[in-house]
């Protein structure tokens, strides 16, 4: 997503939405594991939040923004380092951590259902039997593939 698509306006009206899940001392603790390349896990949620607001408003689709955003910000909220071949989650963490982050999300947050099924159907087509069910859920299940092939391909580390 450039910035010229992405106005100041769209900026403030995201952090309307995660702007306190963002401030949340256990979502903070995202910025301690890194997602893909050199990003961190806590700002590629904020990505995917921010370019599914943006394909909401650019195709005039009508998602709920609020459950939208508010699942977008913790799909990935599953508080481990996927990379570290010991503990036991590196070669399944593709197939699991939606169902982590699920887990962690109703334990800490109060999330509605469907908040619910967008955390665990992002992980689509990857995990074939868990098909997104709503706009929202497929907006940010599309928005955190675009993120993800990005901040892998072109984000690496140095």
């Amino acid at each position: 997503m450039s910035k010229k698509g992405f106005s100041k306006t769209d900026y403030v009206n995201t952090q309307r939405y995660i702007g306190a899940l963002k401030n949340n001392v256990h979502v903070k603790r995202m910025k301690n594991y890194i997602q893909h390349g050199r990003i961190t896990t806590f700002k590629h949620c904020e990505r995917v939040a921010a370019l599914s607001y943006y394909i909401n408003k650019r195709f005039r689709l009508h998602a709920d923004n609020k459950v939208m955003l508010k699942a977008a910000m913790l799909h990935d909220f599953y508080l481990y380092d996927w990379h570290d071949e010991d503990n036991g989650e590196h070669n399944w963490h593709g197939y699991i951590h939606a169902s982590k982050a699920l887990k962690n999300a109703k334990k800490y947050f109060h999330i509605g259902k469907r908040e619910q099924e967008i955390i665990y159907s992002h992980m689509w087509p990857l995990n074939i039997t868990r098909i997104p069910r709503s706009k929202e859920a497929w907006i940010v299940c599309l928005a955190d593939k675009y993120i993800s092939i990005k901040e892998t391909l072109f984000e690496r580390k140095k």
